[in-house]
């Protein structure tokens, strides 16, 4: 090959197959797709050992992309259940996956995951590096922080979330703006304390030339993390948060002059009338760099239900901009997902993300609306199920309450307008009463 990463061809000119691929799904025409990747408005996260990989496109003028959490942790060790939760996330089209173990050998794991999985996966190095060594938090060494990063690119990640915007510097705008609720990045609040506890600065930060290289070597994309977003809407858009971002944007220069990809993760809880500005302050602070949102989640107060608090903040930070959702299921703050609450999260983040996609004029996401109208105004039950963004639950739902006339549903039932307007459009008789 003549160029590392894909950045690196786009900067050439040249088209790759992970390009080809991709404008194919997104029905664009390679030449734009290829300028958009150059210029670092769009991503594609396709790690060279990822074998299984089927690549997508994050980023400006494309559809709106969902990611799925799981893992492994020290209460729920089930590598088996995970596997089965990636199958199913797979078989439901999300096109990514995120591995976020945090506990004991997470490499076997990972390595069962990204052999079987078409998605592209993302994990947090961060998270592995206790378990990995078998050491407190406080022993770990930068070097060792680097080489988890660089064994998780061996193993064909394609993108890794890297919390090198929570500095020293950084930490001190924290330190003097009291929050709420403090820090509630796992990735962020393992580096702050780190930082804390041996008084020294942010090995990712530090050593942020060193991670690139690794980055280039196997073309990993870097996601970086939101190590400060806010936890609750009480800290959203505050001094913290906007610093890390700044501090985003510098890093996510240094990348791209390394020919390595870049996307930049954002909040977090936040109001809805906050969401737009935030969308706006990160493409205007890091080049327009693709941008991956946590919900928002748009109210603090709905424990069991924030796959919908979420969908409400991902459907409106997608419409203003934002390219890459992370979905929440309704064990958010709870416990660990099963794969009934990962399914339902699921759900709920591609219904956001299509309703972006409708409102930024996404090429042809439109026809599936269209579709499904033309088969509700033909009262073809068949045709609305395969349509369905969830057709076993629409079918279910259907059937638990079949009605007289099979045409209609129990709710209307012989006045249904669908059915009634198709017959006085073409001249048939009506009968309410039969």
């Amino acid at each position: 090959m003549n160029y590392t990463t894909q950045l690196d061809a786009a900067k050439k000119g040249i088209i790759t197959e992970e390009m080809n691929v991709v404008a194919a799904k997104e029905d664009i025409e390679v030449d734009l797709l290829l300028s958009k990747v150059a210029s670092g408005k769009v991503v594609i996260p396709a790690n060279k050992n990822h074998e299984a990989l089927s690549p997508e496109g994050v980023g400006e003028g494309l559809r709106t992309k969902i990611n799925v959490n799981l893992g492994v942790s020290r209460d729920c060790n089930n590598i088996d259940a995970e596997l089965e939760k990636a199958k199913k996330a797979i078989e439901m089209k999300a096109e990514s996956i995120m591995d976020l173990s945090s506990y004991g050998k997470t490499f076997e794991f990972r390595n069962r995951l990204i052999g079987i999985s078409e998605a592209m996966i993302g994990t947090v190095p961060v998270y592995d590096a206790i378990g990995y060594y078998d050491k407190d938090l406080k022993d770990i060494v930068p070097s060792e922080f680097i080489k988890i990063v660089e064994r998780h690119a061996q193993d064909g990640v394609d993108f890794m979330t890297i919390h090198a915007g929570i500095n020293r510097e950084t930490a001190e705008i924290f330190k003097r703006n009291e929050r709420l609720l403090n820090i509630v990045s796992r990735g962020g609040s393992l580096l702050y304390t780190w930082m804390e506890l041996n008084d020294k600065e942010n090995p990712f930060y530090e050593y942020f030339d060193d991670i690139l290289d690794i980055c280039a070597e196997y073309d990993v994309t870097i996601s970086l993390g939101d190590a400060l977003r806010p936890g609750c809407i009480n800290d959203s858009t505050d001094a913290c948060q906007i610093k890390e971002l700044i501090t985003l944007g510098e890093l996510a220069k240094r990348a791209y002059e390394k020919n390595v990809q870049v996307i930049i993760e954002g909040p977090g809880h936040m109001r809805l009338n906050e969401i737009e500005a935030n969308v706006l302050l990160e493409k205007k602070l890091c080049n327009g760099a693709p941008f991956y949102v946590l919900g928002p989640i748009v109210t603090d107060i709905a424990p069991g239900y924030d796959h919908i608090t979420s969908a409400i903040g991902g459907a409106i930070a997608a419409a203003s901009g934002a390219d890459f959702l992370c979905y929440v299921t309704p064990a958010e703050h709870l416990r660990l997902p099963t794969i009934e609450d990962m399914k339902e999260g699921i759900i709920a983040a591609k219904i956001a993300a299509h309703a972006a996609d409708l409102a930024k004029g996404i090429r042809n996401v439109e026809k599936w609306d269209n579709d499904m109208s033309y088969a509700r105004r033909k009262l073809d039950w068949d045709e609305m199920f395969r349509l369905a963004i969830d057709p076993e639950k629409a079918r279910r739902y259907r059937n638990e309450s079949l009605p007289h006339d099979s045409e209609t549903c129990t709710m209307c039932g012989n006045m249904c307008a669908v059915k009634n307007m198709n017959k006085v459009i073409t001249g048939e008789d009506i009968s309410l009463l039969k």
